[in-house]
């Protein structure tokens, strides 16, 4: 454990190391090319601005709409037909919308939960099998001006849908 510590510890230092050593062998002005990068990153951000405003919003509203909790009722009796816990289902509404929600969510599973219990194994296995979507979708194709994501969409969220159902599945197989 120690190795893997002293190894992270080198990382970054190393990577920057390796930076300038390479800027230095092909006579590069590797400042100003970092100061370019930061403008460029810059100039994205501003861009992105008010996706990243309007998902926040909308993520707030239906946090506290309620919204999700009827979702829920309403589908418990297909839930236990198919027998997928109904304490994942905020984080499997909630993972393809918001990575910080999702996270809050995966965090109380496993604090109500535990850690090494069931639910605590398939909430962090949904975690690591799935992708904050909307979000995704929303940064990538506003960066390159895309408006029509009606199919990407649709193929992440099936996506999405999988990766949640093959995580309980595969838990149950192994836990």
């Amino acid at each position: 454990m120690e190795f893997v510590n002293f190894i992270s510890n080198l990382a970054m230092p190393a990577i920057i190391l390796i930076i300038v050593l390479y800027g230095i062998i092909e006579k590069r002005r590797v400042f100003d090319d970092f100061l370019e990068g930061a403008k460029e990153g810059f100039s994205i951000v501003i861009s992105i601005l008010p996706t990243l405003i309007g998902l926040f919003v909308a993520i707030g509203a239906l946090r506290s709409s309620g919204i999700l909790d009827m979702i829920i009722k309403i589908l418990t009796p297909l839930l236990s037909i198919i027998d997928f816990p109904t304490e994942l289902m905020p984080l499997a509404m909630l993972r393809p919308i918001s990575g910080s929600s999702s996270i809050a969510v995966a965090t109380d599973i496993m604090s109500n939960y535990g850690v090494d219990t069931t639910l605590g194994m398939m909430a962090s296995v949904i975690m690591g099998s799935t992708e904050t979507t909307l979000y995704t979708i929303a940064i990538y194709t506003s960066c390159v001006k895309i408006k029509k994501t009606r199919f990407i969409l649709l193929a992440a969220l099936t996506a999405d849908i999988v990766g949640i159902l093959v995580s309980v599945a595969i838990c149950r197989m192994f836990l």
